[in-house]
């Protein structure tokens, strides 16, 4: 157990930049910065990780206690033989991808340590290097979202979440993909975690009660391959269902005529709006729209406007999150335009 006495003596003893060894291992590194008044972030070849204060030291002492080289003497002459190097190698299982999170603690009023906030890594125990998309969302709300690379074998800073903020519902939308693109294996791979506040707290009281920096929860543990199957499709189905079938040099021809406008007002859109429930037009608003945006992919479209209105923001809302998982969207937008004010939102394509 360390007193507060030797907390406050640690403390000082290391300072940002400061060259350091890690006792377990005997590598080498850098501090990056103090975590809190147990624990600094380290860099070691590159790689940060946090580590207790009493798990590493100064370099000096080992240096001045290592054995000294062996001298061989020729010809009446001294000559260093050189000294064998460590050769230290971290072994991985090849398990996945994991979020990694850290407590970092805090002081209360009565001076007792508490969870401060997370700080969230995530660790890619794969062969593969991956590029991935996060969006963060507190309830409803995207606080914001990062899109970044990590190699195969690496660990990766993400964000900080605060302790409180387990209570807002958050949730973490990947979306990931190779760095080097594989036939075999599908091109996106989306995974989402709901962090349980429940959840969280145990694993948190766990690592705390056993002295461990950090808890892991597995994401994946390997990059889905691609369903053979997949791309293929038996129209002899559809024929026999009766649907009418088109040759694919002709399906221009048979597709509707190109909208890039859409206005799903309810009044738009039936007659019989007034006889219907609110769920209801919320439904078939949306499925319009959906039927809307398969058109303007079908002719390649660069960019479509939906008009949702103001309103309570629910149709808005509701179009935005499928906006935000669909793969050919490039950018949208909802800023005052000139004739529909903040009533649209102006959706750009891939192509």
């Amino acid at each position: 157990m360390i007193s507060r006495e030797n907390i406050t003596f640690v403390s000082m003893k290391f300072q940002e930049g400061d060259q350091i060894l890690v006792l377990a291992t005997g590598e080498r590194g850098l501090v990056v910065e103090w975590i809190d008044k147990k624990m600094l972030l380290i860099d070691v070849d590159g790689t940060a990780f946090p580590v207790y204060a009493d798990q590493i030291d100064f370099p000096y002492f080992h240096d001045f206690t290592a054995p000294k080289p062996l001298k061989k003497k020729i010809a009446g002459s001294m000559v260093e033989q050189p000294r064998k190097e460590k050769n230290v190698q971290r072994f991985i299982d090849r398990d996945g991808v994991w979020l990694s999170f850290f407590p970092v603690l805090d002081k209360d009023v009565f001076d007792d340590d508490i969870i401060s906030h997370f700080r969230i890594y995530v660790l890619n125990h794969t062969d593969d290097d991956l590029v991935f998309e996060l969006s963060i969302f507190y309830g409803a709300k995207k606080e914001f979202a990062l899109k970044n690379s990590i190699r195969a074998l690496d660990e990766m800073y993400l964000f900080d979440m605060p302790f409180e903020h387990l209570n807002d519902q958050p949730k973490l939308d990947f979306d990931f993909s190779l760095a080097v693109a594989d036939k075999k294996r599908v091109a996106h791979f989306e995974v989402q975690f709901k962090p349980k506040a429940k959840q969280i707290f145990k694993l948190s009281d766990e690592v705390l009660k056993a002295q461990k920096a950090s808890f892991n929860i597995n994401l994946f543990e390997t990059y889905p391959i691609k369903d053979p199957d997949q791309d293929r499709f038996d129209m002899s189905k559809l024929s026999a269902a009766g649907f009418k079938l088109y040759p694919a040099e002709k399906i221009k021809a048979n597709l509707p005529p190109v909208r890039t406008l859409i206005d799903l007002h309810a009044d738009k859109l039936t007659e019989l709006h007034q006889t219907l429930q609110p769920s209801a037009i919320l439904d078939m608003q949306l499925k319009a729209f959906e039927k809307f945006y398969e058109e303007a992919i079908a002719h390649r479209l660069a960019s479509i406007t939906v008009i949702h209105g103001i309103g309570t923001g629910k149709l808005k809302d509701e179009i935005h999150e499928l906006l935000r998982h669909k793969k050919e969207v490039k950018s949208f937008v909802n800023r005052l335009h000139h004739l529909y004010g903040y009533g649209a939102t102006e959706i750009y394509i891939l192509t």
